[in-house]
């Protein structure tokens, strides 16, 4: 079984790098001229976008294969106020840019929207906001040349006390997401409100993708025996062009278990490893990890001296 390591949106080794500059709205309403207010949210735009290619370049260089992009790219893309700016428009070329070094080294890039996207929200207002945000990564990705199919990692969203009655309102909320969209989601359990089997129950229902957290499903569970559900889990990905996907990351201490640690400990991990060796040919891990890169650089070089593994390259492993 190969795995793949990847991390998250900031490298800690490059300086200076940062993919999510911002600008809030009340800095944006002080420039008293709206037109240069709006070249300032495209010079950052632009800005953040080079940062991704810099971020993509230093990943290929120290061999690592997987990557989360930054879900805030674009400042203010969504906002009510600014619906009249064609942001896609000046980062045309250094979108496709993007795609095109990405297709070219083979990376796997995809994004996990923000907590605000719910699709099962009560209010039809943060539904159709959830709409508009996750239509914006769709053409993002469409803007690299980028297959959108599978790229998008949701949390099944709201509890609101009552979860059976919520996973149905995702269900009928589902069938207003336009098609392009709904294709490119893959859902993940939480560490609060869903566990593995509701969200398991949601993506057997609506062929979605389930991305498999290893620590929420330790913090937030009815059954400890994720295993049982394993099969599904690889199911789920039955119709993907990608290989599946899943979460790593450690809990900070016993007391914030729920919190990441700024490392991986390599024994909660194999022990996940070697529970599921052999039922699928690669899996792609993304670190969730505060250390970033340096998470990642971490875990392999003490994976090296791990006997039961060979070592592929700078970010991927064979388990023996």
């Amino acid at each position: 079984m190969i795995v793949r390591l990847g991390y998250v949106a900031m490298s800690m080794e490059l300086k200076n790098a940062s993919p999510s500059q911002t600008m809030t709205f009340t800095q944006f309403q002080k420039i008293r001229d709206r037109e240069a207010a709006i070249r300032k949210l495209e010079r950052i735009s632009i800005s953040n976008l080079q940062n991704t290619l810099r971020i993509l370049m230093h990943n290929v260089g120290s061999e690592i294969h997987f990557y989360r992009l930054t879900s805030r790219l674009i400042p203010l893309a969504n906002h009510e106020e600014l619906y009249d700016w064609n942001y896609m428009k000046p980062l045309r070329e250094l979108l496709r840019e993007i795609g095109d070094f990405a297709r070219g080294n083979k990376l796997r890039i995809d994004f996990h929207p923000d907590h605000f996207v719910i699709i099962n929200s009560i209010k039809k207002e943060i539904f159709k906001n959830s709409i508009q945000t996750l239509k914006m990564h769709y053409l993002l990705l469409k803007g690299m040349g980028i297959d959108p199919v599978h790229r998008c990692v949701l949390h099944v969203g709201g509890n609101y006390k009552d979860t059976e009655l919520s996973l149905e309102r995702f269900i009928d909320n589902w069938m207003d997401v336009p098609k392009s969209i709904q294709k490119m989601i893959m859902l993940e359990n939480d560490d609060t409100s869903f566990t593995l089997e509701d969200t398991l129950y949601l993506c057997d229902k609506l062929d979605i993708p389930l991305v498999f957290d290893y620590h929420h499903h330790l913090a937030h569970h009815k059954n400890p025996n994720w295993q049982a559900q394993w099969d599904r889990v690889i199911q789920t990905w039955r119709h993907s062009p990608l290989p599946i996907k899943m979460h790593i990351s450690s809990p900070k201490s016993q007391k914030a278990f729920r919190h990441h640690a700024d490392y991986i400990d390599i024994d909660m991990f194999f022990q996940f490893l070697n529970e599921i060796k052999g039922s699928v040919s690669q899996i792609d891990c993304i670190i969730e990890a505060k250390e970033k890169d340096n998470a990642l650089f971490q875990l392999m070089e003490e994976i090296k001296v791990r006997d039961n593994v060979k070592i592929i390259d700078g970010s991927s492993f064979h388990i023996k």
